[in-house]
């Protein structure tokens, strides 16, 4: 078994939260978040970001970790566990282009129930709740933007 490390990001701004719509090869197609793999001398706080800013083109800053989630998955090799670490994020637009060499074809920032329905994997919709929770705690302790 082969074990494999992300990094992404719930990318927040004025409320709605950034999701990126990948087609592989028509094989897979569905909204997700941004997240990538972990790259040789790289913190995780580094890689959720440079992920962000490669799939989407979004530059944004991290407020706080919120969770990781872990799922399997199988390649012609075997099985790899694969960890995600999500990291809440703030954008300072609603900018975005998709990485189209990565295979994602749209992308934009959605209302919460709105991302939550369009969301493929239920690990990244309970990851979204967490950090969507996270925001509004910080919204109403008067933290949010305020880095």
């Amino acid at each position: 078994m082969e074990e494999a490390t992300s990094c992404g990001g719930v990318v927040i701004y004025r409320g709605k939260i950034l999701l990126l719509y990948k087609n592989y090869k028509n094989r897979y197609e569905g909204w997700v978040l941004p997240k990538g793999t972990v790259e040789a001398g790289e913190t995780h706080e580094e890689t959720a970001l440079r992920e962000v800013k490669e799939e989407s083109g979004v530059r944004a800053e991290i407020v706080s970790y919120v969770d990781v989630s872990h799922y399997r998955f199988t390649v012609p090799e075997g099985i790899v566990n694969k960890s995600v670490h999500w990291y809440l994020m703030s954008a300072n637009s609603f900018r975005s282009k998709p990485q189209k060499e990565e295979y994602f074809y749209d992308s934009g920032f959605y209302k919460f129930h709105e991302a939550y329905h369009l969301l493929k994997f239920p690990n990244e919709k309970q990851i979204l709740e967490e950090a969507y929770n996270l925001y509004q705690d910080l919204r109403r302790q008067n933290k949010w933007g305020h880095h």
